[in-house]
């Protein structure tokens, strides 16, 4: 490559100070770069411009199964037959207990799942109250998930301390209404919206490996960017039986690794976080995605996956050079 194309000047560009990548170059990247380019690339500009200190979270699946929608990916489907687990929101102590057991591994914030498209006035007042007991008796930061929340809740769940809300655009837009009709992605986006204007940090991010091309992960990644979102995880596809994408081929290393890289030269500052999916890949294609642009995990188990040892995943961390 050469001229304005000049992977090297791109990224001494993107050091001195002004924003990543445009669309047309990430896509020329792509096209004509090998993955250690982009790597080696990504490696620069996350050293010169991402923060050193690893952002670490962990999950709990608080309410789980039976959701009325039907997005191709999700085990928690009442659209599909997968035998996930099915519960109604978790009593108090025993998501105050997972909190406590996050903070005591040195986890930096904990965040409430639930299945469904959205959830009632009354499991919100619960959650609040739950967050108010995490407060009292640890320092961990709050985050919550938990679909298409309206203005007012978000602003309960603001004013219970949950600091950051989080809600997946999952995909391109130009490939999320293949995988969802019961709602639109513009609809995720508002929540976002909404949920930055009451206050709350705002976290979104996608799943890789559900049959989008290289170039829809391009998108995301811009779409992402468009919304202002600072905390970016990347799930990769686990195929669930039963699912619609039950049957889909497992991506490799080296494209969650180019998929690592892009997102990283187009948003140099995000928090990029490995979340669902990764533990399958080598030790190698962990600490190669560490130094391309992952500053950030979520530690432990997935919502209906297991994930790695917590320990073991920090010490991988540190030895790729970040710090908690």
């Amino acid at each position: 490559m050469d001229g304005f194309y000049d992977i090297d000047r791109i990224v001494e560009r993107i050091i001195s100070g002004r924003d990543g990548v445009t669309y047309e170059e990430a896509l020329a990247l792509s096209r004509d770069c090998s993955t250690e380019v982009l790597e080696s690339a990504a490696a620069k500009v996350t050293a010169a411009c991402s923060s050193k200190k690893f952002d670490t979270c962990s999950i709990v699946n608080a309410k789980s199964g039976r959701c009325p929608e039907d997005c191709h990916w999700c085990a928690q489907s009442a659209h599909y037959h997968t035998g996930a687990a099915e519960y109604p929101l978790k009593p108090v102590d025993e998501m105050l207990n997972a909190a406590k057991e996050s903070w005591k591994h040195g986890i930096g914030r904990f965040s409430f799942v639930t299945s469904g498209k959205a959830l009632s006035d009354k499991d919100v007042n619960k959650i609040c109250e739950t967050a108010a007991a995490i407060r009292k008796e640890c320092g961990i930061s709050l985050c919550m998930s938990s679909g298409l929340l309206d203005r007012q809740q978000l602003e309960r769940i603001k004013a219970a301390g949950i600091s950051r809300y989080h809600c997946n655009l999952e995909s391109a837009p130009s490939f999320f209404g293949k995988l969802c009709s019961t709602h639109s992605q513009q609809q995720k986006t508002d929540t976002l919206n909404t949920a930055r204007e009451v206050g709350l940090e705002i976290c979104s991010g996608g799943i890789i490996g559900m049959g989008e091309t290289e170039q829809q992960r391009i998108e995301l990644a811009f779409a992402l960017k468009k919304s202002g979102v600072l905390s970016v995880p990347i799930n990769i596809l686990c195929p669930v039986k039963g699912t619609p994408l039950a049957e889909m081929p497992l991506i490799g290393d080296d494209e969650v690794l180019r998929c690592v890289a892009l997102f990283r030269l187009i948003m140099p500052k995000a928090y990029l976080r490995f979340a669902g999916g990764v533990a399958r890949f080598s030790e190698d294609t962990m600490v190669r995605a560490y130094r391309a642009g992952i500053n950030a995990a979520i530690l432990g188990d997935m919502l209906t996956t297991a994930g790695e040892d917590i320990l073991t995943n920090m010490k991988r961390i540190r030895g790729a050079g970040y710090e908690f």
